[in-house]
């Protein structure tokens, strides 16, 4: 464990770490896949200067946070319990808001869904809530997909031992090329659309072989070791989980009930099985939603678009937390 990490215990005994920092209403930060707390460096600052408490997580799996073996302690409603165990640990009387970019932006959906009682607020980045699905969403993808001799990247993932076999080759490679080519400065081509089944992940993708210059300093070597230490079993069980996933979230009501932003890319590959334009669905089960959508952005909002999600995430809290 990193020794600037405050170390909380989630109720199944996973230990998770949090950077912490400033005084104020608590704001919890929640990364994405293949990220890390420390992803949230330049907003979480931010936030404690406009007078705010920060706490950004490294979710179950991941950095310094506890790392179980079972796929199953990868499942929403796990993960959900852990942030309501941070929020417990923090701010025990108070509602918390929370913040997620790409799985953590479902994490942090699925968290006010299931509790509305513990968290008052969410901002989501790249992916946006769309109520519940039809069906399971490893369903959905092998019927467009798989079923039709297409890659999928998440369909790559499903097996255990095969998407870290490749990723932990080279940590660094995967991540330069995973950064590059979901991102907005990805050419036409960069991530291939042609691939067949059974391809692996890494196969025709075009990216240069250099730190993607939006990312802060440091973050991308930083990434790169910790990875190289804890492999990617971890954040890859997450993806398989859908199942499990679907069935717990039917027992909720869908619609969110509290203040939401959501601020998305134009060019965020991450809507490819949804809409380019989100936002009309978003406001049928988010009733109380403000949304952006940045021209050009890709999957990497917070870090390809610093500035204007601090722009926006900010102003928003103040109007939002009383």
């Amino acid at each position: 464990m990193s020794e600037a990490a405050t170390i909380i215990t989630a109720p199944d005994g996973v230990r998770l770490a949090a950077d912490v920092a400033g005084s104020g209403p608590l704001v919890l930060f929640v990364h994405g896949f293949p990220e890390l707390r420390q992803s949230w460096q330049r907003l979480t600052a931010a936030a404690v200067t406009a007078g705010y408490r920060t706490a950004a997580i490294d979710v179950r799996g991941y950095g310094d946070s506890d790392r179980p073996a079972a796929v199953e302690a990868y499942r929403m409603e796990a993960i959900v319990a852990d942030l309501v165990a941070v929020a417990d640990a923090l701010a025990p009387d108070e509602p918390v808001t929370l913040v997620g970019h790409d799985w953590g932006a479902s994490i942090v959906w699925n968290s006010i869904m299931a509790r509305p009682d513990r968290f008052g607020a969410v901002a989501a980045l790249s992916i946006p809530w769309l109520g519940r699905a039809a069906a399971p969403f490893d369903a959905m993808f092998k019927r467009r997909f798989t079923d039709k001799g297409r890659f999928f990247y998440q369909a790559y993932f499903q097996e255990p031992g095969v998407a870290e076999a490749e990723l932990e080759t080279d940590p660094a490679r995967f991540l330069r090329a995973f950064y590059h080519c979901i991102s907005g400065d990805a050419a036409p081509g960069d991530w291939p659309n042609d691939k067949p089944h059974g391809a692996k992940l890494l196969d025709g993708l075009r990216f240069p072989d250099r730190v993607p210059p939006w990312l802060h300093a440091g973050y991308f070597e930083q990434a790169a070791a910790t990875f190289a230490r804890t492999g990617f079993a971890g954040a890859l069980n997450r993806y398989r989980n859908h199942g499990r996933d679907f069935d717990w979230a039917g027992q909720f009501d869908p619609v969110i009930r509290r203040p939401a932003l959501f601020v998305g890319g134009t060019s965020d590959p991450a809507l490819v099985l949804g809409t380019a334009d989100p936002i009309p669905l978003m406001r049928e089960v988010v009733p109380d939603l403000e949304a952006h959508m940045l021209e050009g952005c890709g999957h990497w909002t917070q870090a390809e678009r610093a500035a204007e999600v601090e722009a926006l995430l900010i102003p928003w809290l103040r109007r939002t937390i009383t």
